[in-house]
C-alpha cells in the first residue's frame, strides 16, 4: 500500500466511525440506511489487503478443523467463528476461493452439528456459499452443491450439478463418491448407478486414439529397422579406418596380423636352408685360413 492510499484509508475509517455513531443514535429506516453506509466504507477500507485477507481464511480454517474435533455447543460455536472469518476474508477479497468453498463446508458440518432438516437455511446459505465459489472458478464446488440436492432427493439438480463437476475435473473419486453419506438418498435410484457406470466407460475417442498411437508405434520401429540394417562381423578395424578415411593405414594396420603367420611359416620351412647355409660358410672360412 502507497503511503497517499494509507492516508486516504485513514481518513475513510475515521468517517465511517462517526457515521457509526450517529447510526446508532438514529432510529428505523434512517438507523438503517447509516449502518448500510459505514458498512460499505468499511470494507473499502480494508479491501485490496491480500495479507489480511489469507491471515483470516487461515484462522477461519483452523478454527473449522478445531470445530471437527469437538461435539454439541462447543462445535457449533467454533462452526459459527470460522464462518464469519470466511465471511470477513470474502468482504476484504471477493474472489478468495478458499473462503467461499470452506465457508460453505463449515456451513453443511454446523447443520450437522445441529441435526437440522436438509430444507434448513443452514444449508441454503451452504449452498449460496458453493455457488459463489463455482462463479469464482467453475465447477469447483458443484460436488458439494450435488452434495445438497443429494440431501434433498432432488435428481434433476444433483445430476446436473454431478456432470458439471465431472466435465471440469473436480469430480472425487469413485469410493469416495460411493462412501459419501450426503449421497445415501440417491445411490441406489436409476439415474445415480447409470451416471457412476458412466465413470467407468473409457471414451470411444479415447480408445481410437489409443489403438491409432500404438500403431504409428508399430509403424515406426519397423520403418527404423528397415532404415537402419545391422551389418554383421564387420571388423572393428575397419570401422576405425573408415572414420579416418585412410585406404593406406587399413592396409597398414592390417597386414601385420597376415604377415606375422606367414613369417612363422616361412621360418619353419626355412630351418634346414639356414643350417646348410651356414654349414658352407664354416667350410670356406676354413679353407681360407
Amino acid at each position: 500500500m502507497s503511503f497517499f492510499e494509507s492516508i486516504t484509508k485513514k481518513s475513510k475509517l475515521k468517517a465511517a466511525i462517526k457515521q457509526t455513531t450517529e447510526a446508532r443514535s438514529s432510529d428505523g429506516h434512517t438507523a438503517d440506511q447509516l449502518f448500510k453506509k459505514v458498512y460499505q466504507d468499511y470494507a473499502e477500507v480494508v479491501a485490496n489487503e491480500p495479507l489480511i485477507a489469507e491471515a483470516l481464511y487461515n484462522w477461519g480454517l483452523a478454527l473449522l478443523h478445531q470445530a471437527r474435533t469437538k461435539s454439541g455447543e462447543a462445535a457449533a460455536n467454533l462452526y459459527q467463528d470460522a464462518i464469519a472469518k470466511f465471511s470477513f476474508c470474502l468482504t476484504i477479497e471477493p474472489a478468495y476461493l478458499g473462503a467461499a468453498l470452506d465457508g460453505g463446508v463449515a456451513y453443511m458440518e454446523l447443520a450437522r452439528v445441529k441435526a437440522v432438516e436438509a430444507n434448513d437455511s443452514l444449508y441454503e446459505r451452504a449452498k449460496s456459499y458453493f455457488e459463489k465459489a463455482n462463479a469464482i472458478q467453475a465447477g469447483s464446488a458443484s460436488y458439494n452443491v450435488a452434495c445438497i440436492y443429494g440431501l434433498r432427493s432432488e435428481k434433476e439438480g444433483c445430476l446436473n450439478a454431478l456432470e458439471i463437476s465431472k466435465n471440469k475435473g473436480y469430480l472425487p473419486v469413485v469410493a469416495d463418491i460411493i462412501a459419501d453419506p450426503d449421497l445415501d438418498r440417491v445411490k441406489h435410484q436409476d439415474w445415480f448407478v447409470d451416471f457412476m457406470e458412466s465413470l467407468n466407460k473409457k471414451p470411444e475417442a479415447a480408445v481410437e486414439v489409443s489403438e491409432a498411437v500404438v500403431k504409428d508405434a508399430a509403424l515406426n520401429e519397423k520403418a527404423d529397422v528397415v532404415e537402419n540394417p545391422v551389418v554383421a562381423d564387420t571388423p572393428i578395424i575397419e570401422k576405425v579406418e573408415v572414420e579416418d578415411d585412410s585406404v593406406e593405414d587399413v592396409a597398414a594396420v592390417a597386414e601385420p596380423e597376415v604377415v606375422e603367420h606367414n613369417a612363422l611359416v616361412a621360418e619353419d620351412a626355412a630351418v634346414p636352408e639356414k643350417t646348410e647355409v651356414a654349414a658352407e660358410a664354416d667350410v670356406v672360412a676354413e679353407e681360407v685360413k
